[in-house]
């Protein structure tokens, strides 16, 4: 950390903005390495975990579901938040089981993105899921989505002509990719 001394931002005071359900949102006064100060705002977010299910017939489960920032219905891989305390690995299976009805027998963790690095501090941690079981999912109250089926060609095809545009689905392809899914 020595060696970035010349890039670090001290924090001076801190300011909650807003105390919500899921995100909290502070403004900081920081002192930048070069002395003079200036103000961050950002979002502090529990965690989440992103799985990328992978069926005995190599082709990867996803969802469609609305997301009302955008206003639009989004194509992504099952993802949640993290509940207080809760292990990532077990949140992964959770959110599996909750929003397609499977579970898998293999699980191997990833790595883990930072998707909005620039006022979040949001992390989601990524796991690959494969060996899969079908059972009957169990959706949260006022979560509405489907479940949909894609090869990996499908899938980079949709990254490459825009329609799929979200940030940790797109890093999961990524990931597949790099493990050899096909």
């Amino acid at each position: 950390m020595s060696v970035d001394r010349h890039l670090i931002e001290e924090t001076l005071s801190s300011q909650p903005l807003f105390k919500g359900k899921l995100l909290n949102a502070f403004c900081d006064t920081v002192r930048l390495p070069d002395g003079s100060t200036a103000t961050r705002e950002y979002i502090k977010h529990p965690g989440a975990v992103m799985v990328i299910p992978q069926l005995a017939d190599g082709r990867l489960l996803l969802e469609r579901q609305f997301r009302y920032p955008l206003d639009r219905v989004f194509i992504e891989f099952p993802a949640g938040k993290l509940d207080a305390g809760e292990d990532p690995l077990a949140c992964a299976q959770r959110e599996l089981f909750e929003e397609t009805g499977y579970s898998a027998a293999s699980w191997e963790y990833l790595g883990v993105i930072h998707p909005i690095i620039s006022y979040t501090d949001e992390e989601i941690k990524l796991y690959l899921a494969r060996d899969l079981t079908a059972g009957e999912r169990q959706l949260d109250d006022g979560e509405f989505l489907e479940s949909i089926t894609m090869s990996m060609p499908e899938l980079i095809a949709g990254v490459l002509d825009g329609s799929i545009t979200d940030a940790k689905t797109i890093a999961g392809v990524f990931w597949a990719q790099q493990k050899g899914l096909v």
